[in-house]
């Protein structure tokens, strides 16, 4: 069993899962777009919202991570209610997945050694998704 995060965009997911592609390294997704959809599911279908992106997914670093931009007549209130989680024993590949995310971001906690990991750091990227990187390693116990 594993726990899968699903992050809705406000129009823009196509761009996100292309950015997220080449921060994370990983295959080029599958993307169902809503003009793909049967049209008896409860929403017209118009010219603004038929390239909108339905259902995609990446596997980063093991895990499952989907999108979709929010459905026509339904708002999206972008907070802080999701945050993202990378656990690696890899310090460069964290390095390097921090950096790619940071120019247009925010960094919340630069890369450093705390009391739980010998690195560790948060940035919100430029969609306002916050990911946190977090070394771990056997000898540590903790994460």
């Amino acid at each position: 069993m594993s726990v899968e995060a699903y992050i809705n965009f406000n129009g823009n997911c196509s761009e996100a899962v292309e950015f997220y592609t080449e921060v994370f390294g990983t295959e080029e997704p599958e993307i169902m777009y809503f003009k793909d959809a049967p049209e008896d599911m409860g929403f017209p279908l118009t010219e603004e919202n038929r390239d909108l992106v339905l259902h995609t997914s990446l596997e980063i670093e093991g895990s499952t991570v989907m999108f979709s931009d929010v459905p026509p007549g339904m708002s999206l209130i972008v907070g802080n209610n999701i945050g993202l989680v990378i656990s690696s024993n890899d310090m460069s590949r964290i390095r390097s997945m921090f950096s790619k995310l940071k120019p247009a971001g925010t960094v919340v906690m630069d890369l450093q050694e705390t009391f739980w990991s010998k690195l560790y750091g948060a940035v919100t990227d430029k969609f306002g998704v916050t990911w946190q990187f977090n070394h771990y390693s056997e000898e540590a116990g903790l994460f």
